[in-house]
């Protein structure tokens, strides 16, 4: 026997950071042609707000809230006699979202509901949006041990939908190597998009669903009815078979800019080149920089200057520089995993003092008699491809290799770069892979012609010696130095910097990227490391959790427990002293320096532990800087480029009081003035060095980690994130990612399939893409500073 939604009480929960004002007949006329009936299924149980006692269960704060007639403001006829949807009244939901970094609301029993005998099922909500904006939504669902299943979806303008999340079967438990997987062919519903969290919950102890948006440029109302549970199904192979065509593309969609034919792929590139100058536009500088603004000191190097009040970059002639470009242009991360593998005696190891991870090496390409001993390691993923090239075809020098997966359908093998395979298509080979000469040409025109400043991050070194776009060289620390942990460390445990050896590691990178770049004034600075799982902030174990496992360890095996230890003794003049303020019962020293476990946390312990994690993350950059300053003392030291899920303000005030320019990696809608308010108290240039905005109507089965519903949308929420940041007197520039889009099984190292790219995977350009560039570059430097000089 199923458990109702209607049989257990429930309230309506609006979590503080929202402001919920009504949608009555007056302002829901648009919405009269949207709504409409959800797909038949069997239902499990249902919450369809007709009866008005979910009204009295709602607690909000600062809120009106009215209940919309859907038979009368919508015209739509009784549900009851339509299929699933029930009752003639919904809830409208008008979110105050520009104004608040965070809104959300949410749907609460009374108890817990106990979903763990319902088999294979899924949450269904029918969605209307009736605004001329599409909105992306999060959902999220957390159980009774604070565990969370987080998944995200655009809903369209002006529609309506019903939308699911499957919380058992389906394919929550089958690993394919694709961040999103390919939508079951019977299913008519709208599947919200896996993030983050725990696929699988505890079912017995559901305590929500939260549906919120974040960091939002404009408010966005929306209709909610008919929250219910349905029945799911078994997700099929079928579904993830003969998905991908011989250049890389979805076998089953067909798309504006998608090639047939090499002929087709020839006829695209000729007609741009036939269209693109390749110039620069007239009123930049050689360097990209504000030919018609003001002419300050030149240097030679670039360099930062507050100008009237707006941290800038300066380029090496003297003018004021803002640096907007496309992120990893380079052959490293378009290949995908095909499924086959070869004796790992023959492979072969790394080599330990290798200074690049894996994935940002290019092919790795296996040759020889290891060729020999292919075999089907997963028919799952090589099942995915219609086609792939025998070892003596023509196309078969796209073949890599890749020794470590971190996430994925298997843990090592072959790789397929359908990008290069289609860059050789496009131009030919005249000699020896010619066609990435001709690659890279093509690339600096577009960036010209587009209108971009500067290259981003990850570009490939063979661009450090063209002398015609700016761009930031980059490096790892990596090395066998020992490691701290955050207790969250999603892409790898962090360094000890306290550890001579993380020195070390660190002068061999810079040594190595000073050999790159040779003093060029090209190169504007250099980014360090990427995306660290410093903390965030939330909870005290989030925020201080390096500091907090850190603890534990014993002096003897830990030099970052060494410092942390001395530090407490120089603060306290007595075991005693520290007891008091940690409330803890310590006889000596020596008792800390074994290690502590801490699981209360006293306000003195929570200021002590600011304190030891700014000194832990003010020794990393230090290390760095000094390192690098030593070898490239005229470039800048770019930062380690933060995700909002992972820095805290002591990291962020460490990196300020060592880098010349902050970085961040920002995936939202904009930038949401009061979340970004931080920026005045740190004063310092900052850059953006990652965003992005996707859609899947060009075959991709994810978008991106920022949603929009089509080619236009993305093109539209590009220039106004663009806006939201040349509008900051602190930014100093924000870099796309990526160049290209992801490989649509997934890159070979972590799955992303995205469609994030200015270019797809046969080097077509998204058109909508670059007129929005164009668009806005093209005003850039006036929309910046004021009109021009001249």
């Amino acid at each position: 026997m199923f458990t109702s939604l209607i049989d257990t009480p429930l309230k309506v929960t609006l979590l503080t950071s929202m402001v919920l004002l009504g949608c009555g007949p007056n302002n829901s006329q648009e919405s009269e042609s949207l709504v409409k009936e959800s797909p038949k299924t069997e239902i499990l149980s249902l919450l369809d707000f007709e009866n008005e006692q979910y009204l009295e269960l709602m607690k909000f704060s600062h809120v009106q809230s009215q209940l919309v007639a859907k038979h009368q403001d919508m015209k739509q006829e009784s549900a009851s006699q339509k299929g699933v949807t029930q009752g003639n009244q919904a809830l409208a939901i008008t979110l105050s979202a520009k104004d608040n970094y965070k809104s959300s609301f949410s749907f609460e029993p009374t108890s817990s509901w106990d979903w763990q005998a319902l088999g294979e099922f899924k949450v269904a909500l029918d969605i209307t949006n009736p605004a001329d904006l599409s909105a992306q939504i999060y959902l999220t669902v957390t159980d009774g041990k604070g565990q969370t299943h987080n998944r995200s979806v655009i809903v369209p303008k002006q529609s309506s939908e019903t939308y699911t999340v499957e919380l058992a079967g389906g394919d929550l438990g089958l690993e394919t190597g694709i961040r999103s997987n390919p939508k079951a062919e019977n299913d008519k519903t709208v599947p919200v998009t896996w993030r983050w969290g725990v696929k699988q919950l505890d079912l017995s102890q559901i305590k929500s669903i939260k549906i919120s948006m974040t960091s939002l440029l404009h408010d966005r109302t929306l209709i909610i009815d008919d929250l219910r549970l349905i029945k799911g199904a078994e997700y099929s192979l079928d579904n993830l078979t003969n998905i991908v065509d011989e250049y890389g593309q979805n076998a089953n969609v067909d798309f504006a800019i998608k090639v047939h034919s090499d002929e087709e792929l020839i006829e695209f590139k000729n007609k741009e080149e036939a269209a693109m100058s390749g110039g620069l536009l007239a009123d930049r500088s050689r360097f990209g920089g504000w030919k018609s603004g003001p002419k300050l000191d030149a240097t030679g190097f670039f360099r930062t200057e507050k100008y009237q009040g707006k941290w800038s970059l300066v380029d090496p002639d003297g003018y004021l520089f803002f640096s907007h470009g496309l992120a990893n242009v380079r052959m490293s991360n378009t290949s995908t995993v095909t499924g086959v593998d070869f004796d790992e005696n023959l492979v072969g190891k790394r080599d330990v003092n290798d200074l690049t991870p894996e994935d940002s090496k290019g092919l790795n390409t296996m040759q020889g008699e290891v060729l020999d001993t292919q075999y089907v390691s997963s028919s799952l993923r090589r099942n995915m491809f219609t086609w792939l090239p025998d070892y003596n075809h023509d196309l078969a020098n796209h073949y890599g290799y890749r020794r470590e997966v971190h996430t994925g359908a298997i843990e090592k093998g072959e790789t397929f770069s359908f990008y290069r395979a289609n860059l050789e298509r496009k131009y030919g080979e005249r000699g020896p892979e010619s066609f990435l000469n001709d690659w890279r040409q093509s690339t600096l025109d577009r960036m010209n012609d587009w209108g971009f400043t500067s290259f981003g991050n990850w570009i490939d070194p063979t661009f450090y010696d063209q002398q015609q776009v700016p761009y930031f060289a980059n490096g790892w620390v990596i090395g066998n130095f020992k490691t701290v942990s955050s207790g969250n460390d999603y892409w790898s445990a962090l360094p000890d910097p306290f550890d001579p050896e993380f020195a070390v590691r660190a002068r061999v990178t810079v040594e190595a990227i000073a050999e790159q770049v040779k003093n060029s004034p090209w190169c504007v600075g250099v980014f360090i490391d990427n995306e660290k799982s410093w903390g965030n902030t939330g909870s005290i174990s989030g925020q201080y959790g390096i500091v907090i496992n850190t603890l534990s360890l014993a002096d003897k095996y830990s030099p970052t427990k060494t410092k942390f230890t001395q530090v407490l003794k120089d603060k306290y003049s007595s075991i005693s002293a520290f007891n008091q303020a940690w409330n803890t019962h310590f006889e000596v020293w020596q008792d800390v320096s074994n290690g502590i476990v801490v699981t209360e946390h006293t306000d003195a312990m929570v200021e002590d532990y600011s304190t030891l994690l700014y000194t832990y993350a003010n020794q990393y950059f230090a290390v760095v800087k000094s390192e690098l300053k030593r070898v490239l003392p005229n470039h800048l030291y770019m930062g380690v480029r933060f995700a909002d899920w992972g820095m805290t303000p002591e990291v962020v005030q460490a990196s300020a009081d060592n880098v010349d320019v902050v970085s961040y990696n920002y995936y939202k809608e904009g930038l949401q003035k009061d979340y970004w308010a931080f920026l005045k108290d740190v004063d310092m240039p900052s850059i953006i060095g990652e965003f992005h905005i996707g859609a899947t109507d060009s075959g991709l089965f994810n978008p991106g980690l920022v949603h929009a519903e089509d080619q236009a949308d993305r093109a539209r929420m590009y220039e106004e994130y663009m806006q939201s940041v040349i509008q900051n007197p602190y930014l100093v520039g924000a870099h796309w990612f990526q160049y290209t889009d992801s490989p649509i099984t997934g890159r070979a190292y972590d799955g992303e399939n995205y469609n994030v790219g200015f270019v797809s995977v046969t080097d077509t350009p998204y058109k909508e893409m670059v007129d929005a560039a164009k668009r806005f570059n093209g005003s850039l430097y006036q929309t910046k500073f004021g009109p021009s000089k001249n």
